[in-house]
């Protein structure tokens, strides 16, 4: 789907606001729209299924027998009862709305009934609607677009709305959800792609998703390929996780424990892969129940005088480090506090230093959360180093590197090709060059494809400004025979009209030749993409003047808008005049501006993503020109264990790579810094309305 990011924030915006108009708070709210979500999406996979089921029977490639729930599993999709399955649910609530909610909750109990994973999961509160309310909020994700929305846009859309309940800190004051970027981040340097993966702080389960979406895309089969483990100690998250799970037609084994003293999977030593997004900096951990734990092989990390830990980051750091089998490789975020912390956790770090497990580290800024601001960084064990990284850690200070997520002016996140970049590195300095080179490669392969697009674009908005300039050249040859006009707004219309024509003659000759220049460069890149780190920098520099001329023509395609709209407003004055506004349709006109601009947004939106591919070539090879790991001021440096040693045992990248000058972003885009200052300052005024409709209500019912 096209344009996911704004479906996604119009189906929370309509379901938030059916919330404003109950007396629902979030925390009432979340786990039966969840719920909904889950039931929408069940419903599209057993469609999908059943048509799978028909054309195989059809085509005679599965025997015509008896339809059982297996065959649903085996197309990663729930077999759906009558009662479950949301058309039926929709029917029935046509002839009797006010039975709404005890249909949905029986659903709910059927799905359970018939797959055992879900039992006691689903949730089932639905009499807190109103009839009505419930309705409209079905009647949402039964529009005929959520029901061709296909597993990973769903997938998508739960994640969403799981990322905008933690940051109204609906539940678990909103620590049950970790950003999937930073996810993503740790199963791209660790690639869990086989065996047992565990996370002993599952929270909603992101890190199995993201886990299986990264065998997937190698053209896995995450049932076959690993078994999920998992621990929470919120029993109400442990739902949201195994609703996550199903979602995306995935199973787990998730237990509710409190980690700090069990082990519910009995998987000490045994783990493949661990990943975790712990709690930071708890300090209520009785160390009296720990202090014997095997899982703690390096001691306590200091203990106050009320016998409890001081700081459990360790706690969970050993924990990561002792579940890994001799083979198996950790990832987990954790305080940016840990990495330099003294006393007993210092002796802590020594330890674990000095097995020569610690791989690579990741410093993160702050903003990446939806409920902290604070920094972090993301460790990375390696039990199975080969000798010849045994001894070295990779610092990689990614600080400078996010962007603002869309319509937010404080959360942060990666883009795809940021984290690309960041597992770059990771491959390099693992030694794996030819996957940095294909990556490069395929950059060019995305660039060549932007290039072939542009002139369609470019095309459609010539046009256009063609049409719109017929207009103007009409109107300028009428206002000549018409006596009294205003002389002053008829020399502006000529003045603004010669600018247009000046600047649309410069235009015409750039816009020719960079045309030539992309047909030229998807001539001789596009067909033999270039596979060697030499061809592709000879092809990077072949495209670098191309990159600045696509730039100044972003400027030319602004300015001829900005132009056109100037002459389009002065002509509207003039058509005041009988005689000009019989040549002059001002409507038709001012339409016909609206459509430019949006016909300029769409051709300046291509050339942007032509040059942004472009980009990401340039950031790696001027980095790394050998596509070998180097040195890299203010961003990575592989560090031996005695530079550790040296620097105190400190493990933050920051402290190894230095600090490099502060760039300046040439592709900062004004126009869209402005527009997310709009959209916050509407968000803004929105929940300031409803606080002041809270408070209001709050002092009736004192009243009362």
């Amino acid at each position: 789907m096209e344009n996911l990011s704004k479906f996604e924030t119009d189906l929370w915006e309509a379901a938030d606001n059916l919330r404003a108009n109950s007396k629902l708070t979030s925390s009432d709210y979340f786990m039966p729209v969840l719920g909904i979500i889950f039931l929408r999406h069940a419903a599209n996979r057993f469609d999908v299924a059943t048509r799978q089921i028909q054309e195989e029977q059809t085509a005679g490639k599965m025997p015509k027998r008896k339809i059982l729930p297996a065959d649903y599993i085996r197309r990663r999709a729930l077999f759906l009862p009558e009662a479950a399955r949301f058309d039926s649910i929709m029917a029935k609530a046509t002839t009797d709305v006010s039975g709404l909610p005890k249909l949905v909750t029986d659903a709910m109990t059927a799905i359970e009934n018939d797959f055992v994973p879900l039992q006691g999961v689903l949730p089932k509160d639905y009499g807190i609607f109103e009839p009505s309310v419930l309705e409209d909020l079905m009647r949402l994700f039964n529009s005929e677009q959520i029901k061709n929305v296909t597993g990973d846009v769903f997938g998508r859309i739960y994640e969403y709305f799981l990322a905008k309940f933690s940051i109204q800190k609906a539940h678990d004051n909103g620590e049950f959800f970790t950003p999937s970027s930073l996810v993503q981040t740790i199963v791209n340097v660790i690639e869990p792609d086989h065996g047992s993966v565990l996370d002993p702080a599952c929270g909603s389960g992101g890190m199995f998703v993201q886990t299986s979406h990264f065998i997937e895309h190698t053209g896995g089969d995450t049932a076959r390929k690993v078994v999920f483990y998992g621990q929470e100690k919120n029993r109400d998250t442990i739902r949201i996780a195994k609703m996550n799970l199903a979602v995306h037609g995935l199973e787990g084994k998730i237990a509710e424990a409190i980690t700090y003293y069990q082990d519910e999977h009995n998987l000490f030593g045994k783990c493949d892969f661990v990943m975790a997004n712990p709690p930071f900096n708890v300090d209520l951990v009785d160390a009296e129940r720990i202090k014997s734990d095997p899982r703690l092989p390096f001691g306590l990390p200091g203990v106050n005088k009320g016998k409890k830990v001081s700081n459990g980051n360790y706690l969970w750091i050993s924990y990561f480090w002792s579940y890994l089998s001799d083979k198996g490789r950790a990832g987990f975020v954790m305080s940016s506090q840990a990495s330099s912390a003294g006393n007993d956790e210092k002796e802590v770090r020594r330890k674990i230093v000095e097995t020569g497990d610690v791989d690579v580290m990741i410093s993160i800024r702050g903003g990446f959360f939806y409920t902290r601001t604070v920094p972090c960084e993301l460790w990375h064990f390696d039990r199975n180093k080969p000798a010849d990284r045994k001894d070295k850690v990779l610092m990689l200070d990614a600080r400078s590197i996010g962007q603002l997520m869309h319509g937010s002016r404080k959360v942060f996140e990666f883009t795809p090709e940021q984290m690309k970049n960041l597992s770059a590195i990771v491959w390099l300095y693992r030694g794996q060059h030819n996957r940095f080179l294909a990556l490069v490669q395929d950059y060019f392969k995305s660039l060549c494809a932007e290039c072939a697009a542009v002139p369609e674009k470019i095309g459609v908005f010539d046009d256009t400004l063609k049409t719109v300039n017929t207009e103007f050249e009409t109107v300028a040859k009428t206002i000549k025979t018409v006596a009294d006009l205003d002389a002053e707004k008829t020399t502006a219309f000529n003045e603004a009209l010669a600018e247009l024509r000046d600047a649309r003659k410069a235009y015409n000759g750039d816009r020719d030749e960079l045309l030539a220049n992309l047909a030229t460069f998807g001539k001789t890149t596009g067909k033999n993409l270039p596979a060697t780190n030499d061809k592709q920098h000879t092809a990077r520099k072949n495209f670098d003047p191309i990159a600045e001329r696509i730039k100044g023509l972003i400027k030319q395609v602004d300015l001829l808008y900005k132009l056109a709209a100037r002459v389009i407003s002065i002509a509207a004055e003039l058509a005041a005049n009988d005689t000009v506004a019989a040549v002059y349709d001002r409507r038709a006109n001012a339409k016909l501006a609206k459509q430019l601009d949006e016909l300029r947004r769409a051709t300046v939106e291509q050339l942007k993503h032509t040059v942004y591919f472009h980009r990401h070539i340039v950031w790696l090879q001027d980095r790394f020109p050998d596509a070998k790991i180097q040195s890299v001021l203010g961003l990575v440096k592989v560090v031996t264990r005695k530079e550790i040693t040296e620097a105190d045992y400190c493990l933050t990248p920051g402290r190894f790579v230095g600090v490099a000058p502060a760039e300046i972003d040439e592709d900062f885009d004004f126009e869209q810094s402005i527009a997310d200052i709009h959209t916050e300052l509407a968000a803004l005024n929105k929940e300031s309305t409803g606080l002041a409709k809270t408070i209001q209500q709050n002092f009736e019912e004192l009243g009362a």
